[in-house]
């Protein structure tokens, strides 16, 4: 009997998202369950925005929750590397293999004359795909092409007509039309893969018997299953995930909620109470009951389970389970869990240089560090008043520095002084004009600690959040804002 092998391979480009914990814990389930391995392989062929520290980061965000990994880049294991930067040769082969088989093909076109094919397409009120002009090339001119250096891509053929059965094991046979197809790139022109030769070629050559993700890669799968039937290989059984949604029904984004996993640890959610939760997106146990382990949910685990409906993220709702959780704790656990939380010795020596200089009694240290230790902070807008910017002003500035906070990838107090700055030169401001928003949004305070030392310590989620939160209460900004200010964050670079 073969041994079922489930995997997540979540991409290394930002913060650790709640959505990829949840289509882990639903794999690490559905394995156990099973009784067998969950694998763990970092999808970064994104070289632009892939990093190891937001690789670290899904590897200690899975961890805080209790999610552990059979195999994968820190753990090893007989099928690595587990790393897709890592795999080149391996992904050229079998992209030569299928031109060879004449599946796909190299392809030339620059992207000017791709966007001009689309825009005409789309002005026709056809479906936006590839219109073939490179397939037919003969085979000895594309390699000379190639010898010379020409720039190419390597495409995959699909048909153009009839219906691909896709067998998900949520939804039943699902019948998706071949007309809506792209010919899609396998190889990029860097000479990595994009997300579906390197998926296929790594799941089977990893042995992955179950594929269980996000129901957002369901209208692609007949691409997956094309590239399974052109290399004879046996594909996995495929489950395609509701997808988490906001309380309004739309897709979980950080624009409406926070989606980092690190965030909830921050703000002294227990992970137990968090992978219960996760647990509850979409499943229940079969005698319904709210509060359940990891242990139990894997005893009780069935697929059929799921419903299709979109489970609803709620902060409310984590927070009421999080607090039965907090309530069943003893004294003594509670007030262990309070000190590993935020009163460490290794929090608590990050704090201590900046609050020793600024009081006489340690009965001041509350009201001048009270917001070290808080999540959301009760802001008062009078605070944002401002000698020299008008209320549009403010929001703009803090706008700009969230969306440049929010795409720094290494936090330390150097590079979050570097965006602050790059946001004052940009409105032509000074750093002295920009602070006292800093000091109102991070501290809930006119003056306190160094506020660029208290974001490095912070951290990026909670310093995100509290810049949000100061956004949303001083209202927002509008769609026309937002596309004028994005202009401006552009021109940063």
């Amino acid at each position: 009997m073969t041994t079922v092998r489930t995997r997540i391979a979540p991409s290394p480009t930002g913060d650790p998202h709640v959505g990829t914990a949840y289509i882990a814990l639903f794999n690490l389930c559905f394995a156990r369950q099973h009784g067998g391995q969950f694998i763990l392989r970092i999808e970064d062929t994104d070289q632009l925005r892939s990093t190891r520290e937001s690789e670290q980061q899904i590897y200690d965000a899975l961890r805080w929750l209790g999610i552990e990994w059979d195999e994968g880049p820190d753990v090893g294991g007989p099928h690595g590397p587990y790393r897709q930067s890592e795999r080149g040769e391996i992904y050229k082969k079998y992209s030569d293999e299928l031109v060879a088989k004449g599946h796909a093909f190299p392809c030339f076109c620059s992207a000017e004359r791709l966007d001009q094919v689309r825009a005409e397409q789309m002005a026709n009120k056809e479906t936006p795909r590839y219109d073939g002009h490179c397939m037919h090339i003969p085979a000895e001119t594309a390699q000379q092409r190639i010898a010379a250096g020409e720039s190419h891509v390597i495409r995959m053929k699909v048909p153009s007509e009839g219906v691909c059965q896709v067998d998900d094991m949520l939804r039943g046979t699902v019948e998706i039309g071949w007309d809506r197809m792209d010919m899609q790139v396998l190889m990029k022109a860097d000479g990595l893969p994009t997300y579906f030769l390197a998926n296929v070629v790594d799941d089977h050559l990893m042995g992955i018997t179950h594929v269980l993700r996000g129901e957002e890669w369901l209208p692609s799968a007949p691409k997956l299953i094309k590239l399974y039937e052109y290399f004879g290989w046996e594909q996995p059984k495929l489950c395609y995930m509701p997808l988490l949604r906001n309380p309004d029904k739309s897709k979980l984004s950080k624009r409406k909620n926070p989606t980092s996993v690190t965030f909830y640890e921050r703000m002294g959610y227990l992970p137990e109470a968090m992978l219960n939760y996760l647990g509850r997106m979409g499943w229940s146990m079969p005698d319904e009951r709210e509060k359940f382990t990891l242990a139990e949910m894997i005893e009780h685990f069935d697929i059929n389970r799921i419903s299709l409906g979109g489970p609803i993220f709620d902060i409310e709702k984590l927070s009421w389970l999080n607090g039965q959780w907090l309530r069943e704790l003893s004294v003594d656990a509670f007030a262990a869990q309070v000190q590993k939380w935020a009163f460490n010795p290794d929090y608590m020596m990050k704090i201590a240089p900046h609050v020793q200089q600024r009081v006489e009694t340690f009965s001041q240290i509350a009201p001048l560090a009270g917001f070290f230790f808080s999540g959301a902070l009760n802001l008062d807008p009078a605070l944002f008043d401002h000698k020299k910017l008008d209320p549009t002003q403010v929001r703009q500035v803090l706008q700009l520095t969230l969306w440049k906070l929010e795409a720094l990838r290494q936090w330390d107090k150097e590079r979050i002084t570097d965006c602050i700055q790059t946001v004052a030169a940009q409105l032509e401001l000074k750093l002295r004009d920009v602070m006292p928003l800093m000091f109102a949004a991070i501290t809930g305070q006119a003056s306190s600690v160094s506020v660029l030392d208290a974001m490095e310590i912070l951290g990026p989620d909670l310093t995100r959040f509290r810049l949000r939160q100061a956004l949303e209460l001083l209202g927002g900004a509008s769609k026309k804002e937002v596309k004028e200010w994005e202009k401006l964050f552009t021109a940063m670079g």
